[in-house]
């Protein structure tokens, strides 16, 4: 991949708001085939694999998108702790945004803060625009996804909006490859799943979604520009449980493939020594 990036256009200040790679995947594509047959292998378990896209401009999310989910989440005070709020889906709650920051690679694994509260995982179908994207009707829309990864949406637990509690360092896991659109001509039938430490916790089927990717497509476009590189969460299915330090997280969808990644403690905050200042109170 890396000889395969001098396809790539140099960029000067300011900077574009979308990713570059993404932006010019064809050509990528092309080069790549070119360079194949007399390629270097490297043994992919001796690598760490980052976030397929490096530079997206903002990361939007679907909540509560399958049925089952909403069931759980309305009967489970612990999912649901403001009991005085209405819940909803997708369709009145709309969509939320995650801080770019979160954005991590499979082999860079979860960090978890807070370990006095819960800490849940979701397994989603992730994907990628490809294009710029503005009030993209549904029947249109797939033609404008680059392609689709498995998504893991990290999140806390507590009253604080969504956007807050999901936006921690290492809560976007996005990986193990981005697959291009090509290949998976109907998102919406793929079976996804996620086990903890070997156990099932998760398992359904994207047909289940309450909005399709190509709806998620037109309403997030209704609202945002979508740019090339931008990354939509699809929303979780049933199964939403805990995570702690020293689990080992497996997510599968089908035609992407499998991702492992390893739970950690984050590091504890450490008090920045003050220097050059003068003493007195």
């Amino acid at each position: 991949m890396t000889p395969a990036l001098d396809v790539l256009p140099a960029c000067r200040y300011p900077l574009p708001r979308y990713d570059l790679f993404v932006a010019n995947l064809a050509s990528v594509v092309a080069r790549v085939a070119a360079l194949l047959p007399d390629a270097p292998r490297v043994p992919l378990a001796g690598v760490e694999l980052l976030s397929p896209v490096a530079n997206p401009g903002k990361i939007v999310a679907a909540p509560v998108n399958y049925q089952k989910h909403f069931d759980e989440v309305r009967t489970d005070p612990q999912l649901h702790p403001d009991h005085a709020a209405p819940l909803r889906t997708v369709h009145t709650a709309g969509l939320f945004l995650k801080a770019t920051s979160s954005l991590v690679g499979p082999g860079e694994g979860i960090a978890v803060r807070k370990l006095e509260r819960r800490t849940d995982h979701e397994v989603e179908l992730a994907f990628v625009i490809g294009r710029e994207a503005r009030n993209v009707p549904s029947a249109e829309a797939l033609r404008y996804v680059a392609g689709y990864c498995i998504g893991l949406d990290i999140t806390i637990r507590g009253s604080e909006e969504r956007s807050f509690r999901k936006s921690p360092d290492s809560y976007s896991v996005l990986g193990p490859c981005l697959v291009t659109a090509d290949e998976i001509p109907d998102p919406d039938h793929l079976d996804l799943s996620l086990a903890v430490n070997g156990q099932i916790r998760q398992q359904s089927n994207t047909k289940f979604m309450i909005l399709s990717v190509a709806a998620l497509v037109e309403l997030a476009s209704s609202f945002y520009t979508l740019y090339p590189g931008d990354i939509l969460f699809s929303g979780t299915p049933e199964g939403v449980s805990p995570i702690a330090p020293g689990d080992r997280v497996v997510a599968t969808v089908e035609q992407i493939g499998t991702m492992e990644i390893d739970v950690r403690a984050a590091e504890a905050a450490t008090p920045h020594a003050l220097s050059g200042m003068a003493g007195g109170s």
